[in-house]
């Protein structure tokens, strides 16, 4: 008899700051990195500072809009979008977007926890019925996977990396708090950024 699949939240609950780690470790060719709001945030920030992250701060559901602008600007770079379930549901227009405009470059990966964790734990739709890799999959997005494990992830974000895109990966992730949080200068953040993408030059720089 086959064995029924799992449905989206019905899979391995995994941590968030570990999936965090383990991507930013496989960064060798000065990825740009989008991190979106909240708690998605912050993780990005404690894994380790690098002038190619983009930390946003209180732009709710951007990351990948922001991420894709950054891959049309830069097509030779990959670039990494990093969302959560709640912020991702807020702008799902951005899918049909994304899979239209087919950017190759284009890296995105949502944390799903089922909750709006920052405001307090209000459940999300995809703690009932949003399937967010059938969402991406519906609106155009063909390498939408959901990572069932830690070994899953990585192999699945190595594949990313390596391939054209976009390329869509899932994960549920726990409601463990970030022991780190960003640091909120938004003008340090930008032009670090854009120095970071070769956009902006030091001016301390020799």
């Amino acid at each position: 008899m086959a064995t029924r699949e799992k449905t989206h939240n019905q899979r391995k609950v995994m941590s968030r700051a570990d999936l965090t780690r383990r991507l930013v470790s496989r960064l060798r060719n000065e990825e740009a990195v989008v991190g979106g709001i909240g708690w998605t945030n912050f993780e990005l920030w404690g894994a380790g500072a690098r002038p190619q992250n983009f930390y946003m701060l209180g732009s709710m559901g951007l990351a990948f809009p922001i991420a894709l602008g950054v891959a049309i600007a830069q097509p030779k770079r990959k670039v990494i979008g990093l969302e959560g379930d709640g912020s991702l549901l807020m702008q799902v227009g951005a899918l049909g977007t994304i899979a239209s405009r087919n950017q190759k470059n284009l890296v995105m990966v949502v944390w799903d926890n089922g909750a709006y964790q920052i405001t307090g734990g209000q459940p999300s739709t995809s703690a009932t019925v949003v399937d967010l890799v059938g969402l991406a999959r519906a609106s155009g997005i063909e390498k939408a996977y959901w990572a069932g494990d830690e070994d899953e992830f990585e192999t699945l974000f190595g594949r990313a990396l390596a391939e054209d895109g976009p390329f869509f990966i899932a994960a549920r992730i726990d409601a463990g708090k970030p022991v780190q949080t960003t640091h909120r200068d938004p003008v340090q953040i930008r032009e670090r950024f854009m120095r970071g993408l070769g956009v902006r030059k030091d001016p301390h720089a020799a």
